[in-house]
């Protein structure tokens, strides 16, 4: 299997430069390193120039965004079975890569593979352990915040991968049209594996795979960027891809969960914020509702097979850091 590491930067830093000194030292070196920069306006590249020999360098007039911009990665990657995102807020240990490709190797029904994320500050602690998704359409990283050795060390089944530290099987990924680039970031991934999902596709946390995370480092941890994005995108996510039958049953939960988003924010002093992130979450639905036609049509498994990837039960969102399967 060959593999492209992908790198999407926007003002990264020094971050940058420590995430492809990660990248050099691997066990298992990339076939290919593609690194996009999306506009940025910091000195990144300057200080990462040491360690951008041999590297695809594209950079990008405008920031357009997490979602296109690893879209254009891929594109430049197109002859590699394999597409590793890591993102510039991320240092991978040096087994990371090569125990992905080896867990790629072993099951070639699973087309995405998260990996152990641990908080670069307090590394004793997981920041992730890949995805789950609720019904209500909640999703959130397993573990975050968990003490990494209470965690148990298996390789299980997940929804999705966060895709700051991830693989993706090539061919999967063309095959559901990589990430939806209206998004722009925030929840792509989580949309990603759903839209895997729907086509039959597993995805599988590898624990071996170890990357330290710093987390929201250049979009700021929950900030009113994260909050806007994170909030529009999660109501397109679930009226795009949830199969019409449980569409109906769940909605009532979604809209619940929308409501209390309205209600809690404003405590945080964010209440405009989520109020224009629903807003436009409703003036965006007539593209989302096109594209859910095409997606829906795509569609390979029933909607109950589906249903068990999903995380059920009121209480699941709230007592999601002890989330081991989906």
């Amino acid at each position: 299997m060959t593999v492209a590491v992908l790198i999407v930067n926007w003002n990264g830093g020094d971050l940058l430069t420590r995430c492809l000194e990660s990248v050099q030292q691997q066990r298992r070196r990339p076939d290919h390193v593609v690194v996009v920069d999306n506009a940025s306006s910091d000195d990144s590249l300057k200080r990462a120039a040491h360690v951008l020999s041999g590297v695809e360098l594209i950079q990008l007039p405008s920031n357009v965004g997490f979602a296109r911009a690893n879209n254009i990665a891929a594109r430049a990657a197109r002859q590699f079975d394999a597409l590793a995102l890591l993102n510039p807020d991320a240092v991978a240990e040096p087994a990371w890569l090569d125990e992905l490709v080896r867990a790629a190797e072993r099951d070639s029904n699973t087309a995405g593979f998260a990996s152990q994320m641990l908080l670069a500050s307090t590394p004793q602690y997981l920041d992730g352990a890949g995805d789950s998704y609720h019904v209500s359409g909640r999703a959130w990283r397993n573990g975050h915040r968990v003490s990494s050795t209470t965690w148990p060390a298996d390789d299980v089944e997940v929804f999705g991968p966060c895709a700051a530290a991830a693989l993706y099987r090539r061919e999967a990924f063309d095959e559901v049209g990589g990430f939806d680039e209206q998004y722009f970031c925030y929840f792509e991934d989580v949309d990603l594996a759903f839209r895997l999902r729907l086509r039959g596709y597993r995805c599988v946390y590898v624990h071996s795979a170890v990357v330290r995370h710093v987390g929201s480092a250049l979009s700021g941890y929950r900030s009113d960027f994260a909050v806007y994005h994170g909030e529009r995108n999660a109501v397109w996510t679930f009226i795009k891809n949830m199969p019409a039958p449980l569409l109906w049953m769940y909605l009532p939960q979604h809209i619940a969960l929308n409501v209390a988003a309205l209600l809690f924010y404003p405590f945080r002093g964010q209440g405009k914020v989520v109020l224009r992130a629903k807003r436009d979450a409703l003036r965006g639905l007539p593209a989302v509702l096109r594209r859910r036609r095409l997606v829906q049509h795509g569609r390979r498994v029933d909607a109950w097979t589906l249903r068990r990837s999903f995380r059920r039960g009121a209480l699941a969102p709230y007592l999601r850091r002890y989330s081991m399967q989906t």
